[in-house]
C-alpha cells in the first residue's frame, strides 16, 4: 500500500528551517527582522495570492500560499522567541475558533443557509469579544485598507437592517455625491472636496457590495486593464515614430482608442 505523505512532516521541516534561519550563525537577513518590518512582506504575500487567485494560476498559487505561509511561520517564530506563543497555539486558537462559530456543525444550533451562518458568526463573535454593549460597529476592520474597511462597514451595517432596498436607491446617492462634489469643485472648497470625493468613493464601494462584487478585486482589474491598455498605446506610438514624451495629448489619445478597440 502506498501511504500519502504527512503534510505535518513539511510543516515541521518548514518550521526547523525557520528556527535555524533566525538561530545565530544563521541568515543575517533573517535575523535582523522583526514583527513590524515584516508588515509590508505579510501585506505583499497576500496581494500576489490574491492576483494568482484572480488569474486562475494555481501552479504560481501553491508557490504564493507557501509564501503566505512563510508569513505566519515567520511571525509565529519571532513571537516564540519572545516567549508570546508558537505555531501550535496560532493553529490551536484558529481551530477552536471554528468550532465555536460553527455550533451548526459541531453542536446543537440550526443555520440551513449562508446568510444564517453570517449572522450567527457574527453574534458569536461579538458575545466573545464582549461587544455587546458597544456601538455595533465598534472594532470593524481596524488596520484595514480604506477600500476594505469600507466594505466591511457597509457589510456589518446591513446586517442590522441599514441598507438600501434596491440598487436604484445606491445608483441615486452616487449621482447625489457627483453633484455635491461638483459643487464643491465650483466653490473651490478644497475641504469640502475632500469631503465629497471620499462620500463618492464610499458610495461607489457600496455599489459594488450591492452587486456581491470586492471592491478591491474590481479596482485590481481596473488597475491592470489600464496596465496593459497603457502599454498596448505605447507600442502604436512607437510604430508611427513617437514616445510618450513627444507625443501630444491628441496623438495619446488616438492610440488609446486604438488599443482599445483591439481588445475587442
Amino acid at each position: 500500500m502506498i501511504h500519502a505523505p504527512d503534510p505535518s512532516v513539511q510543516l515541521a521541516r518548514l518550521r526547523a528551517i525557520m528556527h535555524r534561519l533566525r538561530a545565530p550563525g544563521g541568515c543575517p537577513w533573517d535575523a535582523e527582522q522583526t514583527h513590524q518590518s515584516l508588515i509590508p512582506n505579510l501585506i505583499e504575500e497576500a496581494y500576489e495570492t490574491v492576483d494568482a487567485i484572480e488569474r486562475s494560476d494555481f501552479p504560481h498559487l501553491q508557490e504564493e500560499l507557501g509564501d503566505l505561509l512563510l508569513q505566519v511561520i515567520f511571525h509565529s517564530e519571532l513571537a516564540e522567541e519572545a516567549g508570546r506563543f508558537n505555531l501550535d497555539d496560532v493553529a490551536r486558537g484558529i481551530a477552536d475558533k471554528l468550532v465555536r462559530r460553527h455550533p451548526h456543525v459541531f453542536s446543537q444550533s440550526t443555520a440551513s443557509t449562508s446568510d444564517a451562518v453570517l449572522k450567527q458568526w457574527d453574534e458569536i463573535k461579538r458575545t466573545e469579544k464582549g461587544d455587546g454593549e458597544k456601538p455595533y460597529l465598534h472594532g470593524v476592520g481596524k488596520g484595514l485598507p480604506a477600500l476594505l474597511r469600507a466594505t466591511k462597514l457597509q457589510k456589518k451595517a446591513s446586517k442590522a437592517g441599514f441598507d438600501w432596498p434596491v440598487t436604484t436607491g445606491v445608483i441615486s446617492k452616487i449621482r447625489e455625491e457627483l453633484l455635491e462634489l461638483q459643487s464643491a469643485l465650483d466653490a473651490q472648497d478644497a475641504d469640502a472636496v475632500t469631503e465629497e470625493l471620499g462620500d463618492l468613493m464610499f458610495s461607489v464601494v457600496n455599489l459594488a457590495r450591492f452587486q456581491k462584487l470586492d471592491p478591491e478585486v474590481v479596482l485590481h482589474a481596473a488597475n491592470r486593464k489600464f496596465e496593459n491598455r497603457f502599454g498596448a498605446m505605447e507600442t502604436i506610438l512607437k510604430q508611427q515614430g513617437l514616445d510618450l514624451e513627444s507625443s501630444s495629448p491628441h496623438q495619446m489619445e488616438d492610440a488609446w482608442q486604438q488599443a482599445k478597440a483591439a481588445e475587442h
